[in-house]
Order: C-alpha cells, then sequence, then structure tokens
C-alpha cells in the first residue's frame, strides 16, 4: 500500500501523539523509506524531541514547523520523502486540522484506556465525518495507548469504542518506561537497545496493520 501522509491527531492533550508520531517515523526510516514529521503543534514537542539528542545521528528523522500554507508544504515534501508523519495540534476546531485531514491517506488518533478521553473522541468522529466529504479516501483509526493489559479498564475499551464508527486497530502500545524515556532521551525506542525492544515491535506491528506487510 502506497501512503504518503499520516496524521495524528486528538482534540485532546496528553495522548501520545507526538511519541506515536516520532517514533512511528523512526519505524518507517527503518523499514519501508524515508520519512519527514511535520510539526504543527503549537506546543512543539516533536521539535524539541530532536533538539534533546543534541546529535542529528542519534535520531535520523528530520522535523520541520508547519508553514502556514501547509497543503503546499505537504505537496513539496511529497516529492522528496516516502512518507510525512504531521503530529497535529490538541485541538480539532481550526482550519488547519481540516486542511491535513483532506490531503491525509490515514489519521490515527491516539486514545488513553479513560472515561474522559473516550468521550473526547466522539468530537473527532464527528471530524472525521466532515473530512471524508473532502477526502473519501481518508483511512482513519483509533490507536489505543499506554494500555495495561491488567487494568478493568483497559479490558474495557474494546467493548464501550464498539459504539464509536472508527476502527480500532488491534496492535496497541503498551504503557511502558521506554517510551518515556526515548521522549527524555532525544531518541526513538529502536535506539534503546533491549530497554526498547518490547515498544519497538509495538510500532511495527502498528505499522504494518495500518500499511499493510
Amino acid at each position: 500500500m502506497d501512503t504518503g501522509v499520516i496524521a495524528v491527531a486528538n482534540q485532546k492533550g496528553g495522548v501520545g501523539k507526538t511519541t506515536v508520531a516520532m517514533n512511528m517515523a523512526a519505524g518507517l526510516i527503518r523499514r519501508r523509506g524515508s520519512c519527514i514529521v511535520i510539526d504543527s503543534d503549537p506546543q512543539g514537542s516533536a521539535t524539541l524531541w530532536t533538539e534533546l539528542s543534541g546529535d542529528p545521528s542519534r535520531f535520523p528523522v528530520e522535523v520541520v514547523l508547519a508553514e502556514d500554507k501547509l497543503n503546499k508544504q505537504i505537496a513539496r515534501l511529497q516529492t522528496e520523502f516516502d512518507y510525512i508523519v504531521i503530529d497535529c495540534p490538541p485541538e480539532i476546531k481550526s482550519g488547519s486540522i481540516m486542511n491535513v485531514m483532506s490531503i491525509s491517506q490515514i489519521l490515527l488518533v491516539p486514545l488513553l484506556p479513560s472515561p474522559m478521553d473516550l468521550w473526547a473522541s466522539t468530537r473527532i468522529e464527528e471530524l472525521i465525518k466532515r473530512a471524508k466529504k473532502k477526502n473519501p479516501k481518508i483511512l482513519a483509526y483509533i490507536l489505543l495507548n499506554q494500555i495495561e493489559p491488567r487494568s478493568a479498564m483497559s479490558r474495557g475499551m474494546d467493548e464501550a469504542l464498539q459504539e464509536i464508527d472508527i476502527p480500532v486497530l488491534r496492535n496497541r502500545l503498551g504503557r511502558r518506561a521506554s517510551y518515556r524515556t526515548s521522549a527524555l532521551e532525544g531518541c526513538s525506542v529502536y535506539d534503546l537497545g533491549y530497554r526498547g525492544r518490547a515498544a519497538s515491535e509495538e510500532i511495527d506491528g502498528v505499522i504494518d496493520e495500518v500499511l499493510g506487510l
């Protein structure tokens, strides 16, 4: 499946958007082709991530700030990179988010196992319906993040999400220290060696499921 633009968005902050975006980009480079991250979050978390590395060779994913004319920026970058991952701002009402989704092939919505996050996801469902009117080919998925197998809430998420008309990925990300460590050290979970092995396998699973083997 030839997929170029992957948007990572959720109207709620603190769901792990940047963690997903940065580690997916690292995984794509290792297994699929060239990739760049567009940081469109006003908090600039993706940009800060690379600054923490202190060494571009340690984290080979290039991060650029979103430009005012994002559509033109993406069109230009598509001629240079196989994949573009967009770390979207934590809100869904801006015109920029609609522009991103109108030209994205895939939308990933990270979701934490909590009632508040579940309730917030209903709003992005409404946005996806509007986006599909402009871009019928966009594929939207919920990605469960920070899952704890022994948690009753984590176990109950699948049943609760049946009420939302967005497919839920089979692969999901666990609540692992390695994800936090990669952000603090300005690298990806792939660069943590044994410490990041389980997390990197989770990211690989998400990439394979979304893009196809």
